[in-house]
């Protein structure tokens, strides 16, 4: 989970990145006026930087809302692709995987509770909590981008896991957070019954981690530049502000 706090405009020079047709404009009034931004957000239903890294964005966006008119795309990255379906103890994954002691991961949930309740998010996950696989829920991503809902879903998803305590892999609870973002609920069992998706969610994350994308959340911007990491408000202001000064014959650093 990449907890990159400093700032960095990455230029994807002399690479065609990949983008998804379907996008969410944001914010959703201001889609005529301003000049155009493409927004790639690849991103883990998991990851609680990617939660910091999102509403920090929109926040951005908000204020940059006269300047820019933004289409995000949610592009799919697995942290855990092998994880099974009775998940892990998050404690026991987090030692695991990073080396991380108890007491260091007690510590990073703090600073992530703190830094998400500053931008109006509530972690409220703890030593107990579980990590999950997270393939489904991606694959009901890419569905909610063809009907137009693909942020409020991506916003759901994280409530549930983050907020509520809930299973980012169990069918039932995902076809309820569909539900409750105004998708069809039994299209999403449907959905999540079958094998719908699956490849073109496989194909997406091959896409991005052939661009050199191996940690989340990395934001991509006009297809150019990467920003990675969780970052506050006023980095993302700034790096748009150059990414945009660039665009019409400035420089961006």
């Amino acid at each position: 989970m990449a907890a990159c706090l400093l700032y960095r405009v990455i230029r994807f020079a002399g690479i065609q990145v990949y983008r998804s047709s379907f996008t969410t404009c944001f914010p959703p009034a201001r889609c005529v006026m301003s000049s155009p931004l493409k927004i790639d957000f690849v991103s883990d239903v998991s990851c609680p930087w990617c939660v910091v890294g999102l509403y920090g964005l929109t926040r951005a966006l908000e204020i940059l809302r006269d300047e820019v008119r933004a289409e995000i795309s949610f592009q799919p990255f697995e942290l855990n692709p092998k994880m099974g379906p009775e998940g892990q103890n998050i404690t026991e994954h987090i030692t695991e995987k990073y080396g991380s002691t108890p007491e260091q991961s007690q510590k990073n949930r703090e600073m992530i509770r703190a830094r998400g309740a500053e931008l109006g998010f509530a972690f409220r996950t703890d030593a107990n909590s579980r990590i999950y696989n997270t393939f489904d829920a991606h694959r009901l991503l890419h569905w909610a981008a063809l009907e137009g809902l693909q942020l409020p879903l991506k916003e759901a998803l994280f409530k549930a896991y983050f907020s509520d305590g809930g299973n980012p892999s169990d069918p039932v609870q995902l076809a309820q957070i569909a539900q409750s973002v105004g998708l069809d609920r039994q299209r999403a069992e449907a959905i999540l019954a079958s094998d719908e998706f699956a490849n073109a969610v496989r194909e997406e994350e091959q896409r991005w981690l052939s661009r050199g994308v191996n940690s989340v959340p990395t934001v991509v911007f006009n297809g150019q530049y990467a920003v990675t990491g969780g970052q506050p408000v006023e980095t993302f202001v700034g790096a748009i502000r150059q990414i945009m000064s660039e665009a019409k014959g400035g420089t961006v650093s």
